[in-house]
């Protein structure tokens, strides 16, 4: 039987070579406005590769929270970047993209479980001496076993909310012909500050949830320091409340200060995050506002 002889194309038959790198970014229809910070965040980690090329693939949300992943190209390598916190991740070791995110996920949650506190780290920044000692009261209550345990609980968590009306309570806040509270009286420079961060009628709610939650755990807090039955029961509820306490004012004061605003003024997106970076030598500490959708920014500085 003879072989068949199969239909040969008529001509050359070429197949084009890849495309240079840096030029994929002329053909790509979509290009995020920070397309720019992933490319300097690449290069930051990923030491002395230049970034070609970056491009967004997708979109996720879970829980709660959107996970943006790049495609990004260097000279040498090539990157998953997935954001939320941002990372990298090389393209040889995780060919997937959807293990890769899975992956970024699952670590997330992980470190996230493992941190107390603060609920970000611009916060944990703003009121670190009172985030240092909540943590020590929360240590404190996991190896805690008779009541004389407890009640060291309970004067950590008022040495807190202490420490927190005397950081954030000005002498400005008093309006004046009214006599300033004393510097241990939590519930009365509450007031105060509630009024100061939450002045209006459109934060009339907020305002008055500032200030119920400091009355009813000022109370908790003076109670279990004298109480001479004291439980975890009662040490962990309390040890919750100052944290709630803490985080309500914390984010108060961070808007106060930063003048974050609700809606990029750019795009009119909600998704603004506000990062913070301490004062260096008696000058001002700075507030970034910055929308992680078209990537507006803002620094403000403010006096402490």
């Amino acid at each position: 039987m003879k072989n068949k002889i199969k239909n040969r194309p008529v001509g050359e038959c070429t197949i084009p070579p890849r495309p240079v790198k840096h030029f994929l970014k002329s053909y790509t229809l979509y290009n995020p406005g920070n397309v720019k910070e992933i490319a300097r965040y690449v290069e930051w980690q990923a030491r002395g590769e230049k970034v070609q090329h970056a491009e967004k693939v997708k979109t996720e949300h879970l829980l709660g929270r959107d996970y943006d992943c790049w495609d990004v190209h260097t000279q040498s390598d090539r990157y998953w970047v997935i954001t939320s916190p941002t990372n990298l991740y090389s393209q040889e070791l995780f060919p997937s993209l959807d293990y890769t995110l899975s992956f970024h996920v699952g670590v997330m949650i992980r470190v996230e479980s493992l941190q107390k506190g603060a609920p970000d780290q611009a916060q944990n920044l703003r009121l670190m001496p009172i985030w240092r000692r909540w943590q020590e009261a929360s240590t404190a209550l996991s190896t805690a076993e008779e009541s004389e345990d407890f009640q060291a609980v309970g004067m950590r968590c008022r040495e807190c909310l202490i420490r927190l009306v005397r950081s954030i309570g000005k002498p400005e806040m008093v309006p004046k012909g009214i006599e300033p509270p004393k510097r241990a009286d939590v519930v009365g420079w509450s007031e105060h500050i509630a009024n100061t961060f939450a002045s209006g009628s459109s934060t009339e709610h907020l305002r008055g949830h500032l200030k119920s939650i400091v009355k009813s755990t000022w109370p908790m807090a003076q109670g279990l320091t004298h109480a001479g039955n004291a439980t975890r029961w009662d040490a962990g509820a309390l040890l919750h409340a100052t944290e709630a306490v803490i985080v309500a004012y914390g984010s108060a004061l961070m808007r106060y200060e930063s003048g974050i605003p609700d809606q990029c003024p750019k795009c009119g997106s909600y998704n603004v995050a506000v990062g913070y970076k301490p004062a260096r030598r008696g000058g001002p500490h700075r507030y970034i506002s910055n929308c992680e959708k078209c990537n507006w920014w803002k620094r403000v500085n403010a006096v402490q």
